[in-house]
């Protein structure tokens, strides 16, 4: 890791792997910011953009694009991989089954949807629900960083791997990163399984569980001005 990205964020651990131009997110060190983002300056200009998106083949088989929803000034955002077919329908994250989970799991941690934001790393619906291609991931990363850029969240959750490979660590597993706190900046990240997996396999359950205990207790500092 260079100089220049340690003095960025003096905070980042050191067994985190080197940071370069192949990693996805331009929030991050070593990535270039793309210009055309830094333009914008309000979240309604970078949905209308978004909404008019041709940048890499989901648009074209997706019925709409799905931004993000919530709180636009809200302290806590969670990111996750892609929308569904509901989420393609009603034009709303995490809105099917995973989605509702993720609900009763913000409930059970006393916190209000309506008080997140919660959008995907990419924006549009990958064909048969897969998981976006890198090429993909690439093409959609600006729209992410400029939420980011925009809403200056203090706390961001990846839900599932692909979030956490591309906001957190590009080489992590989920065994060995979720429920750790990484802070670049002042902003605090962590790394938790996706809900769809918590359907798939309920032996998930439990470690999620004590994850967002994680959130939850941070989310409150960060409420009661106490977090650093």
């Amino acid at each position: 890791m260079s100089g220049e990205e340690l003095t960025l964020f003096p905070e980042i651990e050191p067994v985190r792997p080197e940071w370069g131009q192949d990693h996805y997110f331009a929030f991050l060190p070593g990535v270039k910011r793309e210009e055309s983002f830094l333009e914008i300056s309000s979240l309604e200009e970078l949905a209308a953009r978004a909404g008019a998106c041709s940048r890499c083949r989901l648009r074209s088989g997706c019925r709409q694009v799905v931004f993000g929803e919530g709180d636009q000034k809200a302290d806590l955002m969670l990111v996750g991989e892609g929308p569904g077919q509901v989420e393609d329908e009603q034009g709303r994250p995490f809105v099917g089954p995973a989605g509702q989970l993720l609900d009763r799991i913000l409930e059970a941690c006393a916190i209000r949807r309506d008080e997140v934001y919660i959008t995907n790393i990419v924006k549009c619906r990958p064909p048969g629900n897969r998981l976006p291609n890198p090429d993909e991931v690439a093409a959609c990363r600006g729209w992410l960083e400029a939420q980011i850029r925009l809403m200056s969240p203090r706390i961001i959750v990846c839900l599932g791997l692909l979030a956490t490979r591309t906001v957190i660590e590009a080489k992590a597993t989920m065994a060995g990163i979720h429920g750790q706190w990484f802070k670049r900046g002042d902003v605090w990240m962590m790394a938790v399984y996706h809900p769809a997996a918590l359907l798939r396999d309920p032996r998930l359950k439990r470690p999620a569980w004590e994850d967002f205990k994680l959130i939850r207790d941070k989310y409150q500092q960060l409420k009661r001005g106490e977090l650093g």
